[in-house]
Parts: structure tokens; C-alpha cells; sequence
């Protein structure tokens, strides 16, 4: 068997990895990349042939990924400040930001690029290229993994299936993860269903605008959207599945839209669609033999759905963790890696959800409209919009000078890099 210590040399013919990550989203791409930083070997495995393929987010930035991560700027559209929501029967009201709130970012390019950023690291890639399962039973899943310890797992690409080592499984893999289920982990249950296209912009607004419906109709428990930045225009809607059709709804909004709204579109681009988990983080995320980034975790935002910020985060606590545990500095990951550590933060949000999917008469968003006007609800509906509470920082990003070097003793991977005591 190869040596898989860590700083080892990588092989063309590899077949044996410190972490072997399923899944090339954001949350998949994230994780290997920083593993591969810390000199890690890592495969990064992936269902699709072309990144830019069935991408099915609509890719909006929130202040907080945008101060906190580095993007390349070609590859996210112009800044937005402003939002303008609306009632069923056309009644309006906007808000506005001093700050770039949001950017859309060109998800397919973006999600290439640092594809590329990965194998610059070192880490491998395998594309086309499926995960079918692992050479474990459930009893050994729950074992604490070793120093040299790995085991197999089955990888299926076209007719072929061949078995891999890994000391560890991350999975990154969405909202039906598989390795959740490989791994006796949680599997999300609470979900929103959206669709949505994307074209050209033809607007030339000199102030790009988020525009969004809540309607219990068009969008039960969730909102109808259009995003125009003047480069772009992406049209959808998202809801619970067992209560509308996505595609219908979106094709009634479209019409809503050039009524009320007056958002001109013009070539489109693409269509998209899938599913969001809406119930938080799931409560088991992690195992002595793998975890969860992402939509596999939950991840999201209960309230707004919101994906991109949660998994950059969680990613880059992950990397730390599983770093750690390889370098046998973490004995139990399963007391560091869970959903304990966020839950209380998620609290108020999983109750406006409750409350949001309580709502199923557009005579209740008309009352309720009123309400959002006065001075206490603009500055409630600022505070969805334009908070910065998407997703706590890592347990470890904000702590005193006097405790940090007793952390960094503990973990020295999961705090490698981190800004301590900020």
C-alpha cells in the first residue's frame, strides 16, 4: 500500500488517500481545497463530466462570504443594495443597504475555477465518476479511526467499479447524501423544492435590485424572486413540494412579474431546479469515519434558505477538524464536529420558517403587509435581508488571547490559519 502520511507524494496510479471528499459544490470544492493546503492527500470525486453542468443554485453572495472569502471578481456580477418586496395583489415596498449586500456569483465558471485552485494544491480529481458505497459495517463506522487505519470505499464510473482507501469520508454530496446514509448519518427531511431561469439582462439598471413575492400560492412557505444586476436575470420560485408545482408556478410568475414587477428579460441562458433543506443543521454531521459539508448537513439557512455562506463555513471548520483527527491531535470528532454547537443560533429562524409555512392565504399577506411597513417592520425585514447572522463563525473564530495558545496546543490543525482572538 502507498504511504498516505501526510506531505507523502501523489501518484497518477494513486489509490490509497488521507480524505477522499464526494461531491464538487461549493461546499465539496472548499473542503478538499483546504485539505490539500494543509498537505493533505485528497480525491475529489464527482457524478458530473463538466462542473458548469446542471448547476442548481442561483449563486447569491451575502456580505459576510464577500468580506470573508476571496472570489475572483470577473466572476461575480455587479454589487446589490437594493430590495423590493411585494404582496400578492401588487403592493410594494423597497429597502436599501449603504453596503454591497449581495452578489450573484457565475456559479458554473466559479465552481471550474477553483476546481483548478484543488488540483494547484496537489488534490486529485475524478469526474464522471460516482460514490456506491464502503467496505464497512455499521459497528465499524462508529470505531475511532487510527494513524494508518483506512478502509475501502466503491467508486462506479460508466461500467466500472473499482475500490478506493481512504482514512476518511467527507461527504459533500447534497441534499440525498449518499455517504450519509454509508455512514449511518442524518438525512434531511424538511426541504423546499425551486426552479428557476436565467437570461440576459436588458434592463441597463444603473442600480441592480433583488425583487421579491411572498405568496402563498405561487410560493407556499417560501418566496417567488427575481434578481436583475444588470447582467444577468435570474426568475424563480421555491416552496413546499407538496403544496404547488414548481414548474407551473414559475410560468404564472413570469406573468406576475411582467405586470407588477416590469423586470424585462431577454436571451435565456439555462434553466434550473432542485431541492434546498430548510430544517438547520441535521442533528448527527459527523462519525469517527466521515462527515458532512453542505446540503448533506443542512447546512442552510431555515429562514432564507440561504446555502453558499453556511457551507463555506462549515467546510473550512471541517478541513481543521479532519486535519487533526489524522494527525491524531482529536481522539473523538463526534465532541467537536455536530450541530450542538450552532443550534442555538438557529432557533428564531426554524420559528419564522414555522410561522412562514403557517401562512396559506394571500388575505393573510395582505393584513400582514401593513405591519411590515411601519418603522418596526422595516427594520425587521432589514435585519432578514441585510443580517449578518446567515451562520456563525466556527466555534474557535472568536475567542480571548489567554485561551488561544491552549487551543492551538489542542488543535493545531483547526486553528491553523484561523484569525484568533478577533
Amino acid at each position: 500500500m502507498p504511504d498516505v502520511s501526510k506531505g507523502s507524494s501523489r501518484s497518477e496510479c494513486q489509490k490509497s488517500y488521507d480524505v477522499v471528499v464526494i461531491g464538487a459544490g461549493l461546499a465539496g470544492l472548499e473542503v478538499t481545497r483546504r485539505l490539500a493546503q494543509l498537505g493533505r492527500i485528497v480525491l475529489l470525486v464527482d457524478a458530473k463530466q463538466d462542473l458548469r453542468q446542471r448547476v442548481h443554485t442561483t449563486g447569491i453572495f451575502v456580505r459576510r462570504s464577500l468580506e470573508d472569502f476571496s472570489f475572483p471578481d470577473e466572476l461575480l456580477g455587479p454589487p446589490i443594495r437594493d430590495v423590493s418586496l411585494y404582496s400578492p395583489s401588487g403592493k410594494s415596498f423597497s429597502i436599501q443597504s449603504p453596503h454591497c449586500e449581495f452578489r450573484v456569483g457565475k456559479m458554473g465558471q466559479l465552481y471550474s475555477r477553483m476546481l483548478e485552485d484543488c488540483q494547484s494544491e496537489g488534490a486529485q480529481v475524478r469526474l464522471g465518476t460516482r460514490f456506491s458505497g464502503i467496505e464497512l459495517s455499521p459497528s465499524e463506522c462508529l470505531k475511532a479511526v487510527s494513524s494508518d487505519e483506512g478502509y475501502d470505499i466503491a467508486l462506479q464510473s460508466a461500467n466500472i467499479t473499482d475500490r478506493i482507501r481512504t482514512r476518511f469520508l467527507i461527504g459533500a454530496d447534497g441534499v440525498d447524501s449518499r455517504v450519509a446514509r454509508a455512514l449511518n448519518l442524518s438525512q434531511n427531511k424538511r426541504m423546499i423544492a425551486g426552479v428557476e431561469k436565467v437570461f440576459e439582462s436588458i434592463s441597463n439598471c444603473e442600480a441592480p435590485r433583488m425583487h421579491c413575492l411572498i405568496d402563498p400560492r405561487l410560493a407556499p412557505g417560501y418566496l417567488a424572486w427575481v434578481v436583475d444586476d444588470g447582467e444577468e436575470v435570474h426568475v424563480g420560485v421555491g416552496g413546499n413540494p407538496q403544496r404547488f408545482s414548481p414548474v407551473q408556478a414559475l410560468e404564472e410568475f413570469e406573468s406576475w412579474n411582467r405586470r407588477w414587477m416590469g423586470v424585462p428579460c431577454g436571451r435565456l441562458i439555462e434553466k434550473r431546479g432542485g431541492r434546498i433543506p430548510v430544517g438547520g443543521l441535521l442533528p448527527q454531521i459527523g462519525s469517527p469515519r466521515g462527515l458532512l459539508v453542505g446540503d448533506a448537513s443542512g447546512a442552510v439557512s431555515p429562514l432564507t434558505a440561504g446555502g453558499l455562506d453556511p457551507c463555506l463555513r462549515l467546510s473550512q471548520f471541517a478541513a481543521g477538524v479532519v486535519d487533526d483527527l489524522l494527525d491524531g491531535n482529536l481522539n473523538d470528532i463526534t465532541k467537536l464536529y455536530h450541530s450542538r454547537i450552532w443550534k442555538r443560533r438557529f432557533l428564531k429562524r426554524k420559528m419564522l420558517r414555522t410561522i412562514l409555512e403557517s401562512i396559506r392565504s394571500r388575505s393573510m399577506i395582505d393584513f400582514g403587509w401593513l405591519l411590515l411597513q411601519t418603522s418596526l417592520g422595516r427594520a425587521f425585514t432589514q435585519r432578514i435581508f441585510f443580517g449578518r447572522g446567515s451562520f456563525p463563525d466556527s466555534p474557535f473564530h472568536r475567542i480571548t488571547n489567554e485561551d488561544s495558545q491552549k487551543l492551538v496546543t489542542a488543535f493545531p490543525g483547526q486553528l491553523r490559519g484561523m484569525d484568533l482572538g478577533r
